[in-house]
């Protein structure tokens, strides 16, 4: 009977700890809050036989969108078809989980764009320089990259140096881009592709522009003034913008580049 009463004491130890560590283990196990991450805040293109997707790093049950227009994502996974994605620009990723909790990261699909903006002739503004990686200031990997490759957007008219990617918008006009007598309002859609020296290894990219012409910014049509004034206003397409100006564009592309002679 003596070494019953002795034993009890233990007995009742042993389950107090076992209580005690397994307390502690559901609680280390317990997971943290679902970040989402890409791995990197740039996303190059890769030379590939079919699409090249990027998933995120650890996926979670809920809905992924991505935010401007131009992105294709999985809504279920996350994963992004850079492939046929709009690239050169900077894109808003959200996590949605069944409760309504959102995680969001940013992302950069590598590649080239161009700034939304008005080109005045008289003023020897006729350069329209490319935005490498959502970032004015980043350099371009010059060396090995290729530019119009393919010459499609020189045989349409419009002067893309091969080298550097710039458009000569006066010469543009001089080779007939609008046509051997411009009129106010005249446009065209040009597809520059291009290949970077870069971490894409050199895969083949494109970029959809748009290019208008103007006598004189009078004429510039009501529409087209609202639409570039709201997106230099927020350019959230590129990097150092507010993840607030998100809330208001959703179409970046392509980018206006518009003409004024005079």
């Amino acid at each position: 009977m003596k070494k019953i009463c002795h034993i009890a004491p233990i007995l009742l130890l042993l389950m107090g700890l076992s209580v005690l560590f397994s307390c502690k283990k559901s609680v280390v196990d317990q997971p943290g809050p679902y970040s989402l991450s890409y791995g990197d805040s740039i996303i190059y293109m890769k030379p590939s036989g079919g699409d090249y997707i990027v998933t995120p790093i650890e996926t979670s049950p809920g809905t992924y969108t991505g935010f401007p227009e131009g992105i294709q994502i999985d809504e279920t996974t996350g994963a992004i078809n850079v492939s046929k994605s709009e690239t050169g620009l900077r894109y808003l990723i959200t996590h949605t989980d069944p409760a309504g909790k959102e995680s969001t990261t940013t992302v950069v699909l590598s590649g080239i764009t161009f700034r939304d903006k008005y080109y005045n002739l008289s003023l020897n503004d006729s350069i329209a320089f490319p935005v490498y990686n959502a970032k004015e200031s980043n350099a371009l990997p010059l060396t090995g990259s290729v530019f119009d490759d393919g010459g499609g957007a020189q045989l349409s008219g419009c002067d893309v140096q091969t080298v550097n990617g710039q458009i000569n918008l006066a010469q543009s006009i001089r080779d007939g881009l609008f046509g051997s007598n411009p009129v106010d309002d005249s446009k065209k859609e040009i597809d520059i592709v291009y290949r970077l020296n870069d971490g894409s290894d050199k895969a083949l990219n494109k970029l959809r522009v748009k290019l208008y012409y103007y006598s004189s910014i009078s004429n510039v049509a009501p529409d087209l003034l609202e639409t570039l004034q709201d997106r230099l206003d927020q350019g959230v397409f590129l990097r150092g913008a507010s993840v607030l100006g998100f809330t208001r564009i959703a179409k970046p592309r392509p980018p206006c580049i518009i003409i004024i002679a005079r």
